[in-house]
């Protein structure tokens, strides 16, 4: 596998999950190159850590390797096979790897760690990373966002562990073999890939059948979908530790209490030792708001005694963390109004955070600028989203960001904004991103909080919001 991964081409090295290998290898000494549509902090990072990027995707951009072809190209299930450096690649015979085999290959010869679930893998791998970090144990790691600690999305460490986010979207996390892993929670999406509710579950029941005969699973107790894995790994004869309100069983963390604290949240958890010791009860203190939040932490602390970090060095790690880019992300504050960021791009993501904030906004409005991804998601929960998306004051619905879909005749965020169960007009459909910023800043007053809510470029919105607030009470 080394000889493999000795010299490695990425296709599109700018997106989240290829730039975290490509900073994984070039840490190892490796040589990279890679290629993406357009420049970006990302690409000029990853240039100065000596990694050589093309602009474009052309077959040439195999050759930037002076002396010999790549050993190996990697490439995300989101690059067509009709992308001429994959055409050329399989013309010269260069093995092609998807992006999780990469990923897979660098685990080797580690204690891995995989987070898993429909929700809340991004913030719970991060919380883990975090976490161990303050126990002074180095992790290797790849996550989907970036650490506001470190603000990067990956990391070589020389701890002999692997953390990683275990994408299901496209089945790619079924290549991964951890010791550890966890899942959040089991809920229909990304149905445009796997068809039916029931194939995207059984794809977590696979995931589960990849870990180590030692190995233990932690799962969500409180989740109809991952309580149901649970109980069948475990009659399988794997062990599993369950966090959650209603655990009881040996190993478990049961989660007695909880109380926000403005930005941030504290958990009262009961713990039981894998061998039947205590309970002994210790609160989980982490700094970003909602309970569901607070649970996530209680997976990474449970997930980090497994690695065998001491449980109060962990509390402390938990309580140091700083949160994830996109992850109820505050972007400023203008004339009294104070804008937020986050990724919530399903209707349960959607409702968690819109009721995580709102012990946040004290006397103001909750005004939410959401922008529906893909428009089979859209089809399949625009009710879903729309009742969600009532837990606001006010609510801004943009078009569909497609993404790698086509459009659908008949389907655009309006079918959405037109459920939303407020009065209309507090509901606004506003089909053009152009427009949302001058719009939005026109509705918010002092007190109020802003979030710009989807997995699309509504992330950009928000310095533009604060922007034409500023504007708006100059008189400009």
């Amino acid at each position: 596998m080394d000889a493999l991964l000795a010299r490695v081409h990425l296709v599109g090295i700018g997106g989240a999950g290829m730039s975290g290998i490509a900073r994984i290898l070039l840490a190892r000494g490796r040589q990279v190159s890679g290629s993406d549509a357009k420049d970006s902090r990302t690409v000029l990072a990853l240039r100065a850590q000596g990694a050589e990027i093309a602009l474009g995707h052309q077959a040439q951009n195999l050759d930037q390797f002076a002396d010999a072809d790549p050993s190996a190209i990697v490439a995300s299930t989101a690059i067509r096979q009709d992308n001429p450096e994959l055409v050329e690649a399989q013309r010269r015979g260069v093995t092609v790897l998807r992006r999780a085999e990469a990923l897979a290959a660098l685990m080797a010869d580690h204690r891995v760690a995989c987070v898993a679930g429909t929700h809340g893998k991004t913030s719970t791998t991060s919380m883990l990373t975090v976490a161990l970090q303050h126990c002074r144990m180095d992790p290797s790691f790849a996550i989907g966002g970036d650490l506001n600690e470190s603000g990067a999305n990956a990391h070589h460490g020389d701890g002999g562990i692997f953390v990683a986010e275990a994408d299901e979207s496209d089945g790619s996390f079924l290549v991964f073999a951890p010791s550890i892993a966890v899942v959040t929670n089991v809920e229909p999406d990304h149905l445009d890939h796997h068809g039916t509710v029931e194939a995207y579950t059984r794809v977590f029941e696979e995931f589960v059948q990849r870990i180590e005969p030692e190995g233990v699973l932690v799962a969500c107790a409180d989740d109809p979908g991952a309580a149901l894995l649970a109980d069948r790994a475990e009659a399988d004869g794997l062990r599993v530790r369950r966090y959650g309100h209603s655990v009881t069983g040996v190993g478990d963390a049961r989660m007695v209490g909880y109380r926000p604290e403005h930005e941030a949240g504290v958990a009262t958890v009961e713990l039981t030792g894998a061998d039947g010791s205590g309970p002994i009860r210790v609160d989980v203190s982490v700094a970003v708001p909602g309970e569901h939040m607070a649970g996530n932490a209680v997976a990474a602390l449970l997930a980090g005694l497994e690695l065998g970090a001491p449980r109060e060095e962990l509390l402390d790690g938990l309580a140091a963390f700083g949160g994830v880019r996109r992850r109820f992300e505050f972007k400023g504050r203008a004339e009294g109004v104070r804008v937020y960021d986050d990724y919530a791009h399903h209707p349960t993501e959607v409702e968690a955070q819109l009721r995580a904030a709102r012990p946040v906004v004290g006397d103001g409005r909750l005004v939410v600028v959401f922008q529906p991804h893909l428009y089979s998601r859209t089809a399949a929960f625009a009710e879903e989203f729309a009742t969600a998306l009532g837990l606001a004051d006010e609510v801004v619905v943009l078009d569909v960001y497609g993404a790698r879909e086509e459009p659908q005749p008949g389907v655009t965020g309006e079918i959405i904004a037109n459920s939303v169960p407020l009065s209309t007009d507090r509901v606004h459909f506003e089909p053009s991103l152009t427009d949302a910023g001058p719009n939005v800043a026109s509705l918010v007053g002092a007190g109020d909080v802003v979030i710009t809510m989807g997995a699309g470029d509504v992330t950009m919105l928000g310095p533009e919001i604060l922007t034409e607030i500023e504007r708006a009470s100059n008189g400009a």
